[in-house]
């Protein structure tokens, strides 16, 4: 079973932020494969399906984003995911500019709190990551406020885009492994 983990923060006031663009993708790929993510359990909220004939269990940690390792350790834990092979996390990137994706198969946290909380609790760099670019904050501009700020202007159509692609991408890395996907999606 593959778990595929979409980061973000739970309440409301964070709906449309850059740092909640996991739980976007993920909501756009529960909504294609007819999965409902309405269950809670692994401090998160979660449903069971399947991507062509892959069971996948997608997770939206409600733990606030600089916890996900909590959530996703459990659940990892639960199915004995290899996590190396079977679990993929999406997640916002400030390095990367607004519309751009990047798949990877391991990797630091680059800066990034969510990332290095799951790296903590899973004990390993090594699993799949789609990273979705959000765009470096301005100059003077605080990190948190950025990322818990709101998209304008001519990013808006291209996270649009970004969010469809890096959906688009998990059947991709599923059924043909993440090296495929990342010669097919990685610009």
């Amino acid at each position: 079973m593959f778990i595929i983990a979409g980061l973000g923060n739970p309440d409301s006031e964070y709906e449309g932020t850059r740092h909640n663009t996991g739980f976007e993708v993920l909501d756009i790929l529960a909504r294609r494969q007819g999965i409902k993510v309405n269950r809670r359990r692994f401090k998160g909220k979660y449903g069971k399906g399947k991507i062509g004939n892959t069971d996948v269990l997608l997770l939206k940690p409600q733990t606030y984003m600089n916890l996900s390792g909590e959530s996703i350790a459990a659940a990892c834990s639960y199915y004995k995911c290899d996590v190396s092979r079977e679990l993929i996390v999406i997640y916002d990137d400030v390095d990367l500019d607004p519309g751009r994706i990047r798949i990877r198969k391991s990797g630091s946290a680059g800066g990034h709190n969510g990332m290095k909380n799951i790296i903590e609790h899973l004990h390993t760099q090594e699993f799949v990551r789609v990273r979705v670019g959000v765009g470096k904050k301005p100059e003077g501009y605080d990190l948190v406020n950025w990322v818990l700020g709101h998209f304008k202007g001519d990013d808006i159509p291209l996270m649009e885009d970004a969010r469809m692609k890096a959906a688009d991408s998990i059947p991709d890395i599923i059924s043909e492994g993440a090296d495929r996907a990342m010669n097919r999606y990685n610009s």
